[in-house]
């Protein structure tokens, strides 16, 4: 029986490297196709170094329908994992319609070509869609919210773009992953979150001054409704996180799909806060950060984690890394990275 081939669109991207990493090491053939608009080759050559080999890869943009469809009649495709997208909140909100354009008109293409290819669809998506939870922790039957940024409502609206495709064209069947908030690196620190300019995200700022790029690390808000006055997140360790995505693939691809469109939180099921995270890196790493408190960020939700039993049920997944193994992965790719940039000196 010959290999079934993946697509992993923005596969040179922080989670698209690492699940093409799994995704190989499970016995998949991986198509990656990115514009690295948002990454560059760092990932790239870091999963060909784990792999010791290089999987495909092609550089193209989702939004060139022309391209997508060349690459569907390039490759035999039997699955497409979509992480092609803008991802920065706050500039979704400075530039909506950089980002309607973009992220809606990409899974739009690749949905029409993979339409006529009988191919299936593993979209990214991400717990921002339950907002501010009447209840916790969340299931997949918890409303969804109002978005709290442009980002955030592209991500709800692909979502009913694919199960309302799924329920349209019998060729189509999909699963969207709800990502809660991925973290860490890979244990090899060949691969990682490589922000461009000021990180978005909370860990790479909190290496970023332990390394001392970054002056200081802000806590936004220490006043919210939680045990130590920080937000409370479900932080799921980015392998984990890639891990799921094969479970995924395999249950598509085995004719396993117990309805054409299924939806799984992915995340731990353990609240954590930003404080307590801060305070474990600083213990597992043996380091003082520089931090202070500041005011609440806009669109920032109190708390909010995964009730998970779905995907342990259905997909046979769980997470397994402790907090502490992926914060020392997470310093370890930092100065990787920084042994790398003294070289280049």
């Amino acid at each position: 029986m010959s290999k079934k081939t993946v697509l992993v669109s923005g596969g040179a991207g922080f989670i698209g490297s690492h699940v093409t990493v799994e995704l190989s090491q499970a016995g998949y053939d991986v198509v990656i196709a990115d514009n690295f608009s948002n990454c560059d080759m760092t990932c790239y050559d870091g999963v060909c170094q784990i792999l010791g080999f290089k999987p495909a890869l092609v550089e193209m943009d989702f939004c060139d329908k022309a391209a997508v469809a060349d690459l569907f009649e390039r490759y035999p495709i039997d699955a497409v994992i979509h992480f092609a997208a803008y991802k920065a909140v706050g500039e979704s909100v400075a530039d909506p319609l950089k980002y309607y354009r973009n992220n809606l008109a990409s899974f739009v293409n690749l949905l029409e070509v993979a339409r006529e290819k009988g191919c299936n669809v593993l979209f990214s998506s991400s717990a921002t869609v339950y907002g501010e939870a009447d209840s916790l922790p969340v299931t997949e039957q918890s409303p969804r919210k109002s978005a709290t940024s442009p980002y955030g409502n592209t991500k709800q609206m692909c979502e009913d773009i694919l199960r309302d495709s799924v329920a349209a064209y019998p060729s189509l069947k999909g699963i969207a992953l709800r990502y809660f908030n991925p973290i860490g690196a890979h244990p090899s620190a060949l691969i990682g979150e490589l922000p461009r300019g000021v990180p978005n995200n909370l860990v790479p700022f909190i290496t970023q001054t332990a390394i001392g790029k970054r002056e200081c690390l802000s806590i936004f808000g220490n006043d919210y409704p939680t045990p130590d006055g920080t937000c409370l997140r479900d932080y799921i360790d980015i392998v984990d996180l890639a891990r799921a995505h094969v479970c995924a693939v395999r249950r598509m691809l085995d004719g396993e799909m117990e309805e054409p469109y299924e939806i799984y939180n992915i995340g731990t099921g353990r609240p954590l806060s930003v404080l307590e995270l801060v305070t474990t890196f600083e213990k597992v790493n043996n380091l003082k950060l520089n931090y202070k408190y500041a005011p609440r960020r806009d669109g920032d939700v109190v708390a909010i984690w995964a009730d998970p039993s779905l995907a342990l049920t259905k997909l046979g997944w769980k997470a397994e890394r402790s907090t502490e193994e992926t914060l020392a992965s997470a310093w370890a790719w930092e100065k990787r990275l920084a042994e790398a940039a003294k070289m280049t000196e």
